[in-house]
C-alpha cells in the first residue's frame, strides 16, 4: 500500500506544476527513456525535458531526503529516549548548512562535486559533537535538556553561518539562501547517486540494528545488561545521523521537522518496533516530502516557495500538538 502511494505521489509530482503534463504523457516519456522507441513519441521536446531533466530528479531527491531525515529522527529518538529528538532541533541540520556555505563561499569546490557533501557532513558531525559536549558541560543529561542544548547550539551555528555569508562575496551570497530555506530545485541526475548511496548504506545499518534500538528505548541499564556498549552505540548513531543529514542538507538545504513528525505518526500506525518503524518511516517520509514539494511548487506557481517554509509550517503545528499531548499525558 505504501509503495503504491509513493509511486502515485511521484507520478503526480512529475505531472503538476507551472506547465501541467498529463499522467499518460509522463509515463509514456519514462517508458520511452527506459526502453527507447517502444512508444510512438507524440509529445514535445520541451515536455520531455520538463519531465525527465527537471521534475523526476527533483521528486526522487524529495524521496531520498524525506526517507533519510525520517530514519535519522527515529534513530535519534531511540538513543536519546527523547520523543522530541530531530536532526533539525538538535542542530545537526544547521551544522550541515554551515559546512555547505563554507564550501560554497570560501573554500571553493576543490575536490569537485564531493566538496559540498563532505563539508556538510563534517559540519553536521561537528555540531553533533558540540551538542553532546554542551549537554555534558551543562549537566543536561535528561531528554528534554538535550533538546534545549541542541536548540542553543543550532542558534550559535546558524549565527556562525550568517557570519560566513556576511564575509563572503556579495554576488555569490544569494545562492546560499537555498541552503538556509530549503529547496529541491537544484536536483540533477548526476548528483542523486551521493544521497542514494549514503541512504542505502546507512539506512541498511540502522535497520540491521533495529533490535539494539529497541533495547535503547527501554533504558541504558537494560541495554547494558543485554551486552550493548551503550555509549559507543549512541555515538555511532549520532555519527551516522550526521552523515545522512549532512549529505541530505548538501543537496536540499535545511528541511526541518520531518524527522520529528514522521516517526511519531508511524508509531501510531504500526507501534514502536524498529524492525517495522524504520522502513515505514522512510516510506512515509518520502511520500510526505514529495507532497510538501508539490505544495511548494504549486501554491505560488510559477515561482517556487522554499520547501523549508512548508515543512516548517506543518511541523510547527505538529510540534505544538505533540507538546500539548505530552502535557496531557
Amino acid at each position: 500500500m505504501g509503495v503504491v502511494a509513493l509511486f502515485g505521489s511521484l507520478s503526480i509530482a512529475v505531472s503538476v506544476g507551472a506547465v501541467a503534463v498529463p499522467l499518460e504523457t509522463v509515463w509514456s516519456i519514462l517508458v520511452n527513456k527506459i526502453a527507447p522507441d517502444t512508444i510512438t513519441q507524440d509529445w514535445s521536446k520541451g515536455r520531455e525535458a520538463i519531465v525527465w531533466k527537471i521534475r523526476l530528479p527533483r521528486a526522487i531527491l524529495a524521496c531520498l531526503v524525506g526517507a533519510g531525515l525520517a530514519m535519522v529522527g527515529a534513530s535519534l529518538q531511540a538513543v536519546t529516549r527523547n520523543p522530541l529528538a530531530d536532526p533539525h532541533l538538535l542542530g545537526i541540520s544547521a551544522g550541515g548548512a554551515f559546512g555547505a556555505i563554507l564550501a560554497l563561499l570560501h573554500t571553493g569546490l576543490f575536490i569537485g562535486l564531493l566538496t559540498v557533501p563532505l563539508f556538510a557532513f563534517l559540519g553536521s558531525l561537528a555540531a553533533t559533537l558540540i551538542v553532546l559536549a554542551v549537554s555534558q558541560f551543562a549537566s543536561a543529561t535528561s531528554a528534554d535538556r538535550l533538546v534545549l542544548a541542541g536548540v542553543a547550539v543550532s542558534f550559535i551555528v546558524m549565527s556562525a553561518a550568517n557570519v560566513l555569508i556576511f564575509l563572503g562575496d556579495p554576488k555569490a551570497a544569494h545562492t546560499v539562501v537555498f541552503w538556509m530555506l530549503g529547496g529541491l530545485g537544484l536536483a540533477q541526475w548526476n548528483q542523486l547517486m551521493y544521497p542514494a548511496v549514503v541512504l542505502l548504506l546507512c539506512g541498511t545499518y540502522l535497520w540491521l540494528k533495529s533490535g539494539t534500538l529497541n533495547a535503547m528505548t527501554i533504558g541504558d541499564e537494560t541495554a547494558t545488561t543485554l551486552g550493548i556498549p551503550v555509549a559507543r552505540f549512541r555515538l555511532t548513531i549520532f555519527v551516522i545521523g550526521a552523515l545522512i543529514t549532512g549529505v541530505m542538507v548538501a543537496f536540499s538545504g535545511i528541511i526541518g521537522f520531518v524527522g520529528l513528525m514522521i516517526p511519531h505518526i508511524v508509531r501510531m500506525l504500526v507501534g514502536g518496533d524498529y524492525q517495522r518503524l524504520l522502513p515505514i518511516s522512510a516510506l512515509c517520509g518520502a511520500v510526505f516530502l514529495v507532497w510538501a514539494d508539490i505544495i511548494a511548487r504549486t501554491v505560488m506557481a510559477p515561482d517556487d516557495m522554499p520547501i523549508g517554509i512548508v515543512t516548517g509550517l506543518i511541523g510547527g503545528v505538529f510540534f505544538v500538538w505533540l507538546l500539548r499531548k505530552r502535557m496531557g499525558a
